[in-house]
């Protein structure tokens, strides 16, 4: 499995197979694994999840390949259907649907900024629709925050990099960096009502025409869907009533506020009928519930404002968000929003921009069946607040994170939502100057995070990851991380990762050059050493370590991570070690199970002074750690406690794809 070949590929051009063997019954999977494999793991949907390389095609499938910057490595499973015009990939519908949604990619413009082309629908080679995609929310460029323009001179010549091992603008001759700079965040996703109920068994083929403008179009997730009826509220303040334009002609902000003032002073309900509606601003929220006929029906869409003076946080532009009121001025409470679609229109990221989907303090509130796409960041929280509950909501095509629990967000819950696509943490908490506490991420689904981790944590109290399904994450993060880093509180209390699947996680880090663990501890500013509790979880086809316990090297003598219990796990292939440790501290292991494992299962480099009397770092065995690999038992007799087996960089042997465990 080569991990860095090819990492400069502008458009991910891997080895194509030959076209994909027809498949005339449908093959539905979640993550891309059969459904059995993640049972009870991730969020319940009401769509049917199809992987474009099982479908009929005479397309070409592209992959597998995990090298970070290449079309295949940020497809779901790693692979996907690639078509020029007059190709096409068709599925099977598992169930009755009248609504599908494709994830996509299509080239970027030569001077970046994207481009349009169209993609044919059809169903039983009838009732012909065109969707119109795009890459103008795709393809950024080079180093953090990244650029639109493929052309661009490296951001940072001043960083070291990976590519030539050095400080380009300290480095004598100036090193060639090929242009485009590490492409990446290819792909985008649409969604299209069909306009009839299709039974189970009807073919819907995507097809590119004759002509199209975009030379290749890559095919990468199909989902199908049953969308009910509209939800009519009868008894409410109806934005219509106060000027509100369904068709997205006129800007309906202030029709907006005036509903949401007329509902507070009578005591109803907003209603926001079906249509398309023009918001390009904040709607500031305040006590006040907002329902949509649904987030098909739904559509509250604007684009982004630059501001003619910065805001006083930093701000540069504007867009549409609901916005809570800001935590110094008491935040707002009694906050509900539901059944609507956000559409953003965030095609660069500036860290200091207000335009999330959902922003604000926001406490005594519930988020609930949205659809958030394209935004900078779906919804971002900055507290104190507390007892708010985001739910069954699906969060896609990001330019930052999902979902942020910032500065004392307390007691509250993230339930059963659906990510996919997100340039930065698809759910974090992020305890800077006050702690996160109490709060639970629970029954998640994240799919592809193109940059860090599925879920992280950084630094809180009390606060528990569970159920959740990690599937994809692409480079520098991987699926579940807790870090002591970016200014964080300490860890305190417990934090409680149980119950948790990820798969193919493990990501490559470009600064340290060096593969993650699915799962990794990282003790940067601050020793970690609160009750640590890995219970339940499976690491399935782990690129590099399952389990990672890491620190910086210029603080590795500073700070160590402690009091950490691995207990009920299920590992099922890595490329490399079970357990990689690169810090000074201690662990403990209780059935542990592990198959299918590439190198020697514990690679104990402590703090890498390699003293006589062993690793700074002690592996403590509470029996039943069972399993291993080519070197034998992952966890031998002769490893314990603390025994240096430290290979920084081994071979990675890729694993076999995951299977049911007997």
């Amino acid at each position: 499995m080569s991990l860095l070949s090819g990492a400069l590929a502008a458009t991910g051009l891997v080895a194509l197979s030959a076209p994909a063997s027809a498949s005339a019954s449908p093959v539905v999977t979640r993550a891309a694994l059969a459904p059995s494999l993640v049972a009870g793991r991730g969020a319940s949907v009401d769509f049917a999840e199809q992987e474009a390389e099982n479908a009929t095609t005479n397309g070409s499938v592209i992959g597998p390949d995990r090298t970070a910057y290449t079309l295949p490595a940020e497809a779901s499973g790693r692979k996907a259907v690639k078509l020029t015009p007059g190709q096409y990939v068709e599925f099977t519908l598992p169930s009755a649907a009248n609504a599908i949604n494709v994830r996509y990619s299509i080239p970027d413009a030569p001077g970046g900024g994207g481009i349009t082309s169209p993609l044919d629908v059809t169903v039983n080679g009838k009732n012909r629709t065109t969707m119109t995609l795009t890459s103008q929310y795709a393809w950024l460029y080079n180093q953090y925050p990244f650029t639109n323009d493929p052309n661009a001179d490296l951001l940072h010549p001043d960083w070291w990099i990976t590519e030539c091992a050095c400080v380009p603008n300290a480095t004598t001759p100036t090193p060639t960096i090929t242009k485009p700079f590490r492409p990446n965040h290819f792909y985008d996703e649409q969604r299209l009502l069909l306009g009839q109920k299709y039974r189970a068994g009807d073919k819907v083929r995507l097809s590119v025409p004759a002509g199209a403008k975009a030379a290749w179009t890559v095919i990468d997730v199909f989902d199908s869907q049953l969308v009910g009826a509209p939800k009519v509220s009868l008894v409410a303040a109806n934005v219509l009533a106060f000027g509100a334009d369904p068709f997205g002609k006129r800007d309906s902000a202030g029709a907006f506020d005036k509903a949401i003032a007329f509902a507070k002073r009578t005591h109803l309900k907003v209603y926001v009928p079906p249509g398309t509606y023009q918001v390009n601003r904040h709607i500031i929220v305040d006590d006040v519930t907002i329902e949509g006929a649904g987030s098909w029906y739904t559509i509250i869409k604007g684009r982004e404002v630059a501001l003619s003076t910065p805001a006083p946080d930093g701000s540069v532009h504007t867009g549409v968000g609901f916005y809570g009121k800001d935590a110094s001025a008491g935040g707002s409470r009694n906050v509900h929003l539901s059944g609507f679609a956000i559409e953003g229109d965030v095609r660069e990221r500036i860290d200091t921009d207000q335009v999330n989907g959902i922003g604000g303090a926001m406490s005594d509130s519930t988020i609930d069946g949205l659809y958030i796409r394209h935004t900078k960041v779906g919804l971002w929280f900055d507290g104190p607040m507390k007892n708010t509950k985001v739910t069954n909501n699906v969060i896609v095509d990001q330019i930052a994170d999902g979902l942020n629990f910032h500065t004392g967000v307390t007691n509250s819950l993230v339930k059963n939502n659906f990510i996919r696509n997100t340039g930065d943490d698809a759910l974090a908490m992020w305890s800077e100057k006050t702690s996160d506490a109490n709060n639970t991420f629970d029954h998640n689904t994240v799919q592809t995070p193109v940059l860090a981790n599925g879920i992280a944590i950084y630094g809180g109290t009390d606060n528990t990851v569970s159920g959740n399904l990690i599937a994809d994450p692409i480079r520098e993060g991987s699926a579940i991380h807790a870090g002591s880093r970016f200014g964080a509180e300490a860890f305190a209390g417990h934090l409680w990762i149980t119950d948790n699947t990820t798969v193919r996680a493990g990501t490559y880090e470009l600064n340290w050059n060096v593969g993650l663990g699915a799962i990794w501890l990282y003790a940067l500013e601050k020793n970690i050493d609160a009750d640590i509790q890995v219970v339940g979880d499976h690491f399935l086809d782990n690129t590099y370590n399952a389990i990672m316990l890491v620190s910086d090297f210029p603080v590795k003598d500073l700070y160590s991570i402690t009091n950490v219990h691995f207990k009920d796990i299920r590992v099922d292939g890595t490329g490399t070690s079970v357990v990689s440790a690169r810090v000074k501290g201690t662990a403990t292991f209780q059935n542990v199970d592990a198959r299918n494992v590439g190198a020697v299962g514990v690679n104990n480099c402590g703090s890498f002074n390699f003293t006589p009397a062993g690793s700074e770092f002690s592996l403590t065995d509470f029996g039943g750690n069972d399993g291993g690999g080519t070197t034998g038992p992952w966890l031998a007799p002769w490893e314990l406690p603390n025994t240096i087996t430290c290979d920084d960089r081994p071979p990675v042997i890729a694993p076999p794809a995951p299977s049911p465990w007997s």
